[in-house]
């Protein structure tokens, strides 16, 4: 790609799997990569097991605030990645849609979101080699 490629990670409640995903590839990506993140259905705050999992590598996402998805951030993304929730998106031709099933964080404490941390962190490691060709 010539221009910065753009992701859109989405999840119902655009807290736990969809933030995570979005931090770790803000994190490797170093600006290289635009970023969103979104939910049809948004909580009011990031889930706190995924915060804390996040924290032990170092990443803070408790000032995040989930969004609600748009036309307008599917329209603008690259490629969107729903996150096994059975979320869906709008779909416009020339986009590529994934979907990473993932277990959802929801309700579980920090032991239980490793697991599903580390999972993310190997796919979002894969997209950027991908998408940046390293």
């Amino acid at each position: 790609m010539t221009r910065t490629p753009e992701v859109l990670f989405v999840c119902v409640h655009n807290a736990g799997r969809s933030q995570m995903a979005a931090a770790l590839l803000q994190h490797y990506s170093l600006g290289r990569i635009a970023v969103r993140s979104a939910g049809s259905e948004p909580a009011e705050t990031v889930n706190p097991a995924a915060a804390a999992a996040l924290a032990e590598w170092g990443l803070d996402i408790t000032a995040e605030v989930p969004g609600k998805l748009s036309t307008e951030d599917v329209a603008a993304s690259d490629v969107v990645i729903t996150m096994g929730c059975g979320d869906t998106c709008p779909v416009f031709p020339g986009k590529r849609y994934l979907d990473w099933p993932l277990e959802d964080p929801a309700g579980q404490g920090v032991d239980a979101v490793r697991p599903i941390r580390d999972e993310i962190d190997r796919r979002v490691r894969g997209l950027v080699a991908e998408l940046l060709d390293t």
